[in-house]
């Protein structure tokens, strides 16, 4: 399975994505939304995956307002410094509009559900996304910050997944029970822990890579996915 690199018009511009579609052409709709490393080898792998499960998978290039087409990996220092100064650069709200603008470039090469799915600062976006737009269904891994917008649950109207690590080095315990405790009673949002995970413990290759745990957050992931997109 192999995606090509489609153009996204956006209300401020336009910008790449990494579109994957299935054997059949056409099936329900996920963005996938990037960790901080940009539409790497990572992220294209999860759109190839998800093509593979029937999906029409699109990952938008959300940094493309600092940078087009930031490719990195998460191997040596000098990327990970990068990627760090790119998530400071970002800005949330622009994104939010980049993935408005990507799930509604999507929506017409579906059979009409468009959800999706993010990891790490893709995971806060999928939060946000779950909150501010119009997708069908959402699944956030390891989110970082959602603590500080809780209040935008309020406006949430479809499903939410959250995969929190229990040793997130970068949601504190602190943080995680306060995600934990404000969303409980919201029966929209479904939160799955991990106590043992660090962050990034789905990323294939990643240092805190769990096996076991990442196939189990996957396939809760997918039959959310089959439940709230067929």
């Amino acid at each position: 399975m192999s995606g090509e690199t489609i153009t996204i018009n956006g209300p401020d511009g336009s910008f790449s994505g990494y579109l994957a579609k299935p054997a059949s052409g056409k099936g329900p709709g996920i963005v996938v939304i990037q960790e901080i490393f940009g539409v790497n080898q990572v992220m294209r792998d999860i759109a190839d995956g998800l093509a593979a499960q029937g999906y029409v998978a699109l990952c938008p290039d959300l940094f493309w307002r600092i940078e087009p087409g930031i490719d990195i990996t998460d191997k040596t220092e000098a990327e990970w410094k990068r990627a760090f100064e790119l998530f400071g650069l970002f800005n949330t709200e622009t994104g939010l509009t980049d993935i408005k603008a990507t799930i509604d470039t999507l929506r017409p090469l579906t059979t009409g559900k468009v959800g999706a799915v993010g990891y790490c600062l893709g995971g806060f976006m999928a939060y946000l996304t779950a909150c501010k737009t119009d997708a069908d269904a959402s699944v956030g891994f390891y989110g970082v910050n959602i603590q500080t917008r809780l209040a935008d649950a309020e406006f949430m109207t479809k499903p939410l997944m959250l995969h929190i690590a229990g040793k997130d080095e970068f949601v504190n315990p602190g943080a995680q029970a306060e995600i934990i405790d404000d969303l409980r009673d919201n029966a929209l949002v479904t939160i799955h822990q991990y106590p043992e995970c660090d962050h990034a413990f789905a990323r294939v290759g990643g240092q805190h890579y769990d096996k076991k745990a990442a196939d189990e957050a996957n396939a809760r992931t997918l039959a959310f996915f089959k439940k709230n997109l067929a």
